[in-house]
């Protein structure tokens, strides 16, 4: 790692996950190497550790990143990471707060042997042995919006069927039908319109929060 050449897009990233600002230099064509990135911490007040560690997470291998789809749609997220070492009681109790400070809730706490986990509703955080290490599993599935988008096609179907009835058995629609069918094609397409709606940038957000708590373990996880 000390011989590791960094360029201008790793630099910034590696000074955004040690919470600091990015000095205005530039990496050059040959990269920074990690001294020089710990000399640049120092100007700004950052211990060459938290440089160090922010670097290091920087070469882990990305969380896995796995979205649940319906008609297109993003309804579901979900994250993985595999962490170096086991996380210890205080360090999943802060992992713990720091879910609940992002998500606004405070959820439910289980543990079962060597497996933990804190959920609220379709929201969950899960920390698994793997190996030497943990493995943390962040998922979550809008249900509110699937179900919306679902009896929202549901109701839009039902008045399709209701309005097609006439052709197939020959007999006339009268005119209390007609408004119901109606009525039910826009309840249908409402409910499909909220639950679209209540999906803008959901996932991107929500992908965002938990890669944050990803990275916030792997620094934690890091050898002692």
């Amino acid at each position: 790692m000390p011989d590791r050449r960094y360029s201008d897009e790793e630099v910034a990233e590696i000074f955004r996950r040690a919470t600091a600002e990015v000095p205005p230099q530039s990496a050059g064509s040959t990269g920074m190497s990690l001294q020089q990135l710990q000399e640049i911490g120092r100007e700004v007040g950052l211990a060459p550790e938290v440089v160090t560690e922010a670097a290091r997470s920087l070469d882990a291998a990305p969380p896995a990143t796995v979205t649940t789809r319906l008609l297109g749609l993003p309804i579901g997220v979900a994250d993985g990471v595999v962490l170096p070492r086991r996380l210890r009681d205080d360090e999943w109790d802060a992992l713990v707060v720091a879910a609940r400070d992002t998500f606004g809730a405070r959820g439910a706490l289980r543990s079962d042997g060597g497996f933990r986990q804190w959920t609220n509703s379709n929201l969950q955080m899960l920390l698994e042995p793997a190996g030497e290490g943990h493995r943390l599993r962040l998922r979550t599935l809008n249900g509110h919006a699937r179900r919306m988008i679902l009896s929202g096609l549901v109701a839009i179907a039902a008045g399709a069927i209701f309005a097609a009835l006439p052709f197939v058995t020959g007999v006339p629609t009268e005119s209390n039908q007609l408004e119901s069918m109606g009525i039910l094609a826009a309840v249908g397409a409402a409910l499909l319109g909220r639950g679209i709606w209540g999906l803008r940038g959901w996932a991107a957000r929500r992908q965002a929060q938990f890669r944050d708590l990803a990275e916030r373990a792997m620094r934690m996880a890091q050898p002692e």
